[in-house]
């Protein structure tokens, strides 16, 4: 998370700066360094060795479809 957060940053600082009509020098600056480690967030997070027994049959574990499926299609 420590990426995400770095990228986040330099992005807002992008906008201010875009924003606030700082010389297009320091924006296309920001505007490179921000692609630059957007790319090496995306890498970091891919890479990351997060582990999980889910699958794409689990859809979303606040709302699971299964439990729903049972209650739509319940034969009583």
């Amino acid at each position: 998370m420590l990426w995400v957060g770095i990228t986040t940053f330099v992005l807002l600082i992008v906008t201010l700066l875009a924003s606030l009509n700082f010389h297009f020098s320091w924006v296309f600056f920001a505007t490179v360094l921000g692609q630059g480690l957007l790319i090496l967030m995306v890498l970091r997070v891919l890479q990351s060795p997060y582990k999980t027994d889910k699958t794409f049959e689990d859809f979303y574990e606040d709302h699971p479809i299964r439990a729903r499926e049972e209650v739509l299609f319940r034969k009583d």
